[in-house]
């Protein structure tokens, strides 16, 4: 019961980090997974099939709230899909001594590109073109395939591509991709099914997992109100970093004062990336601060155009019975766009 309520606190966590970063589900629980010795394609396996409940439910709620492109999810999760099959294959093949540092390999690059990623603010191209399939499919398919071989991958990989890409809105992007991410999880699901039996899943650790995912879901969408996400992903990504390092110098025999020095120079680079991360939000807190004030300062609009030295100004006409009143150009349309330019450039 203590085992089964600890890894309910991992679902909880993984949930939390998830809802606030549009990422990380997989990568966090699948990390604190092997950290409580759970084998990889045990850990990999049991995350993804608890990911089918999880995922269904977060792309409902995406669909509800109209967060979804569905051109977008049908180009992404069929290439995902087949890499995450690949996957789950590949790692059901291999041995548990051989899988470990494999999988903490991926772990550890995956939350090094977390770190990298959030300590600095991303730039979106905004005046590119819409997305076409010679794009999404090889992203889906790497991005499935390290999903399954890492215990998770799918939002780390897929999202930030599709946010640099700068052709859809934040909210579609990460909406698009955990609605996918349910046919992923479940091309994983089915990979490990053949590749390990049923005895594969460890289903007290799915159904904790689960239980923890689906009691989260609300209080990451109040979280993210609270917590930035750009501070919290840098910290995730440092203990993921931190965590998967242990796993990849046991791996290699590495001993002595060696593994001191690498974990203080990781501790180091980790409190950097936070301190990257809060210079970068407080520039972007500024930023909006100076947009608001701009628009508190904007003088009301006034009807017409200003009178010329020397003019006249005439009253609007009045609209006739059984017409349309036109709107009136006014200096607020320029100073509103400048505004609006403002803003965007603060978001990208």
């Amino acid at each position: 019961m203590r085992k089964l309520l600890v890894l309910a606190l991992v679902g909880l966590a993984a949930q939390l980090v998830d809802g606030a970063l549009g990422m990380a589900y997989g990568l966090t629980s699948s990390t604190l997974l092997l950290f409580a010795g759970v084998a990889p394609a045990a850990a990999s396996a049991s995350v993804h099939l608890a990911e089918i409940g999880t995922t269904l439910a977060a792309g409902v709620s995406h669909w509800r709230f109209g967060n979804v492109d569905w051109k977008v999810v049908g180009r992404i999760a069929l290439p995902g899909a087949i890499g995450a099959f690949a996957g789950a294959t590949f790692l059901s093949s291999i041995s548990t001594e051989a899988a470990a540092p494999w999988m903490a390999a991926i772990l550890f690059t995956l939350g090094a590109y977390l770190l990298v990623r959030f300590s600095r603010p991303l730039r979106a191209n905004r005046a590119a073109g819409r997305l076409r399939s010679r794009f999404l499919a090889p992203l889906g398919l790497v991005a499935g395939f390290v999903d399954a071989t890492g215990g998770g991958g799918w939002g780390p990989v897929a999202t930030p591509a599709l946010l640099v890409s700068g052709r859809m809105e934040p909210r579609k992007v990460i909406g698009s991709v955990d609605t996918s991410e349910f046919v992923v999880a479940g091309a994983a699901s089915i990979g490990f099914l053949i590749g390990l039996g049923s005895e594969g899943f460890l289903l007290p650790t799915v159904a904790a997992l689960l239980v923890g995912g689906l009691i989260a879901a609300p209080i990451a969408a109040w979280l993210v109100r609270i917590v930035p996400a750009q501070l919290l992903g840098a910290v995730i990504g440092g203990v993921i970093v931190l965590t998967n390092a242990r796993t990849l110098l046991s791996a290699g025999g590495v001993g002595g004062s060696v593994p001191v020095v690498v974990y203080v120079l990781l501790g180091t680079a980790w409190l950097v990336a936070v301190g990257l991360a809060v210079r970068a939000l407080r520039r972007t807190r500024r930023a909006r601060a100076t947009v608001d004030a701009a628009l508190a300062a904007a003088p009301p609009a006034e009807a017409g155009k200003p009178a010329q030295p020397g003019e006249s100004v005439e009253p609007a006409e009045a609209a006739q019975p059984g017409q349309v009143p036109q709107p009136v150009a006014t200096a607020e349309t320029t100073e509103a766009a400048e505004s609006r330019k403002l803003a965007a450039a603060v978001e990208g």
